[in-house]
């Protein structure tokens, strides 16, 4: 397995880039542990969930793993909900442990804890029931011994929002002791609107309750503190595009280093991209308030943090798909099922044909294994070959977001198999042809997706004859709240016997 590139850093340079993070780490959140740093994002609908980054300098990261194997209920994430699930997490160090809590718009917040990064992690535990209590964030105040948790509102389940919930929270994180005060009404600060994305802290003998505001396109990152968690507040801008081309720079974490400089990582929304990961050096002014990146202005190149070397890295995105098994860069778009995906003895990941009355529309389907579009222009590349003798039955790589396209491999009723491209617009209820089929000699080809500038993506194959282009340009388009999606899958019309399967091998990105 390999890795892609990312141009977070200048390598062996004495400074770094925005973004670290170029693919769609939405909503991350930071904790320092020794002389490592640890990142988690918001995963929704897919599984597993809650990634795991690690760093050792805040500039290249590597994804460990995922603190969720499954969401629960099970049977209520049987089905894709793209846009529902993990919303929003934040990630902590205590009492030699990490623990994680996330918001779940139609459940309420939940909340994870293990002993060491790579777990083994508990399962979810429901803190507080609700609808609509997202982002939340625990704290607890070594100085007091007490325990605290804030929460932001989702007005689409709640009728509620830009308010900060907050309450006192039992030491050992698993419950609430009160009904919770509004600590922050924003309705009350003249030109704030939709705050949310709290994330809470104690320094210099203040609650500082760090969160942005307006939107996730054109908002901006505040900061607000107390001498008493319960308040009052008073608020400051720290962080907003000014002359730069960041738009919505904020909702991340703050984390200090060992050497005691301090740091912002936050996203920036870029469309079907998702949201992207920045990071900015952070300082306190004379009056004791934080100055996130150029003077509350994200930077763009800046000094590296004062860390110590570590070899240029990002998430890994290659795949040879040993022994049938997937790297952790992927992820189903449901609950996944036994029998999906089969373990053996070679190279390539063999996916079953899975029947299904919704073979028209990839968004409908819980068998899609995905992993982020990559933020630069890049080429995605995969080699299939179809196993299944079964009419209709196709296997594929696709664009996944709002609309979708894909190339791939159908068997026909007359017994031989056509390379297929597919595309359906967001408005669509089913697929409908975006290249002209032709035969694909031997039932094999090498899948290519060529994204270029604005997330623009060109489908070619090669069925034995070099590479030829299929149909338009497709713009990928991201869902509500995440960005396009690179898909596998296979699948067969509804029947009774199985069905077959394809094989996928040697999956790649490169830069273009």
């Amino acid at each position: 397995m390999t890795t892609y590139s990312e141009p977070g850093a200048t390598a062996g340079g004495a400074t770094y880039r925005n973004p670290v993070l170029n693919a769609d780490w939405s909503d991350p959140d930071v904790v320092r542990v020794g002389d490592d740093f640890y990142l988690t994002a918001s995963s929704f609908g897919r599984v597993p969930g809650l990634p795991l980054l690690h760093s050792r300098n805040l500039v290249d990261w590597t994804l460990v793993g995922h603190a969720l194997d499954r969401l629960e209920p099970e049977e209520t994430f049987a089905a894709p909900r793209h846009d529902c699930g993990v919303w929003a997490p934040s990630i902590r160090h205590h009492d030699d442990r990490f623990w994680i809590f996330w918001g779940d718009p139609d459940q309420g917040v939940f909340q994870v804890n293990a002993p060491a990064i790579r777990g083994p992690w508990t399962r979810p535990h429901l803190v507080k029931e609700g609808k609509g209590l997202i982002d939340p964030c625990p704290l607890w105040d070594d100085e007091t011994g007490e325990a605290y948790l804030v929460h932001a509102w989702a007005k689409s389940r709640s009728g509620v929002k830009n308010r900060l919930t907050g309450h006192r929270m039992h030491p050992d994180g698993t419950s609430l002791l009160d009904e919770g005060k509004v600590i922050v009404d924003a309705d009350r600060v003249p030109g704030w609107f939709t705050l949310e994305g709290p994330k809470l802290y104690r320094h210099d003998g203040w609650f500082w309750i760090l969160a942005p505001a307006g939107g996730v396109e054109t908002g901006w990152q505040g900061a607000f503190r107390s001498r008493d968690f319960f308040g009052p507040y008073e608020e400051r801008i720290v962080l907003e595009q000014k002359h730069t081309d960041v738009n919505g720079p904020h909702q991340g974490g703050w984390v200090r280093t060992a050497a005691g400089e301090d740091w912002f990582l936050h996203f920036q929304q870029r469309g079907a991209y998702g949201r992207v990961v920045h990071l900015q050096p952070m300082r306190w002014d004379e009056e004791g308030w934080p100055v996130l990146g150029d003077d509350g202005a994200p930077v763009t190149e800046h000094r590296r943090p004062d860390l110590p070397a570590q070899p240029p890295a990002a998430p890994a995105t290659d795949d040879d798909f040993p022994g049938g098994r997937h790297g952790r860069q992927w992820q189903w778009t449901a609950n996944p099922r036994d029998g999906w995906a089969t373990q053996h003895s070679g190279d390539g990941l063999r996916l079953t044909c899975v029947r299904t009355a919704d073979a028209h529309d990839l968004r409908r389907l819980p068998n899609v294994l995905t992993q982020r579009l990559p933020g630069l222009p890049s080429a995605a590349e995969v080699d299939l070959r179809l196993d299944s003798e079964e009419p209709g039955a196709r296997a594929g790589l696709a664009v996944l977001g709002d609309a979708f396209s894909w190339i791939g491999l159908e068997r026909g009723a007359d017994g031989t198999v056509h390379l297929v491209h597919r595309f359906a617009e967001g408005v669509a209820d089913r697929e409908r042809d975006a290249g002209h089929p032709r035969l694909a000699p031997g039932a094999r080809a090498r899948l290519r997706i060529e994204i270029g500038a604005g997330a623009r993506c060109r489908f070619l194959a090669d069925t034995g004859d070099g590479f030829r282009p299929s149909g338009p340009v497709f713009a990928a388009t991201p869902w509500r709240w995440v960005g396009a999606l690179l898909g596998l899958f296979a699948l067969a019309p509804e029947g009774q016997s199985p069905a077959g399967a394809a094989t996928f091998t040697r999956f790649r990105i490169t830069a273009l």
